[in-house]
């Protein structure tokens, strides 16, 4: 038996059975679905996503991705809610129920209970006359011709379904709230992806010194004040704070270089009109200027070209922008 093959053939067999899956689910975006999403978004309370099995896994993973997009839900075990946890259900609460089958003992006991408190019961179910097919208010169609497994038995094919369907519906849910990247990052304030979204340049750099010169300052106080201040440059700025140029250790090394004596001054060591940003930035756009230009530090300052301080690129690595 040549392994190496038999893996390769498993491996794409499997990927081609739930291709197909997700080809034939587009079937199912129909009115059930435009209801569903009409209802829920309606709804003054919570959706509760309940399941069995490899379904409940499935259930787990959409409750935190509508949680995350601005509909808000939570979990509830079947099985558990048939010993204590149907407590968790509010008047208000639309119920999400998942089942390849639709035929499970919990989901048999636990649906005409939810019928009985009233709540709205969305069903997402592989076979519309199975008992959670026939009980649910509105059913979101599963269809599996088969599992991806060779015995036709591991829930794979099922599952995929089941996790498509339900993105397909919190993204539905996001476009009909209007749910933006602000919002968004409202709800991840602690990650990388919401600082990309609400971090401010402005949140940074005051954090760090303020180094300046004038343009008549020479090397050795400008060379002082860039060493005291560590952020590897200076800004040159004129009487009225304006800024007029930078002056990094590039350029001193350049100068240097040219045997340039203690009487040059920062006006002849600047490099005029540096890269410039406000303090409303989104620190994210900044690190693509900075990048864009091969640079690590940027001057911030008012629209007016006030000085204001010095954004670093460590500013950035310390947020785990990079």
């Amino acid at each position: 038996m040549d392994i190496k093959k038999l893996i390769l053939e498993t491996a794409l067999a499997t990927l081609r059975i739930e291709q197909l899956t997700l080809a034939n689910l587009q079937g199912s975006i129909d009115e059930d679905f435009v209801l569903a999403v009409e209802r829920i978004y309606e709804a003054r309370g919570r959706v509760v996503v309940t399941g069995i099995g490899k379904s409940a896994l499935v259930g787990r993973k959409l409750v935190a991705t509508l949680n995350s997009t601005g509909t808000p839900a939570l979990f509830m075990h079947a099985a558990d809610a048939i010993h204590g946890d149907l407590g968790m259900i509010g008047g208000d609460d639309v119920v999400l129920c998942l089942s390849k089958s639709g035929e499970t003992p919990e989901i048999k006991v636990l649906t005409p209970i939810l019928k009985q408190r009233g709540n709205l019961l969305i069903g997402m179910v592989g076979n519309r006359k199975s008992f959670l097919g026939r009980t649910a208010d509105v059913v979101l169609f599963t269809p599996v011709a088969r599992e991806a497994d060779p015995n036709n038995l591991a829930p794979t094919a099922s599952t995929t379904a089941q996790m498509a369907m339900g993105d397909a519906l919190a993204m539905a849910l996001l476009k009909r709230r209007g749910f933006s990247a602000r919002d968004f990052a409202l709800v991840h304030p602690g990650g990388t992806l919401g600082k990309q979204l609400y971090l401010k340049v402005g949140d940074l750099y005051p954090e760090n010194e303020r180094p300046r010169v004038g343009p008549q300052t020479n090397l050795r106080e400008t060379l002082l004040e860039m060493t005291s201040k560590r952020l590897g440059c200076t800004a040159v700025v004129d009487e009225n704070e304006k800024v007029l140029g930078i002056i990094t250790d590039g350029d001193l090394r350049r100068m240097l270089e040219k045997n340039a004596g203690m009487e040059v001054v920062a006006a002849e060591m600047m490099t005029p009109n540096p890269k410039m940003v406000t303090a409303d930035v989104l620190a994210v756009k900044a690190l693509e200027m900075m990048q864009r230009h091969n640079i690590t530090q940027l001057i911030v300052a008012k629209d007016d070209g006030t000085y204001l301080g010095v954004l670093h690129l460590h500013d950035l690595i310390r947020e785990g922008l990079i």
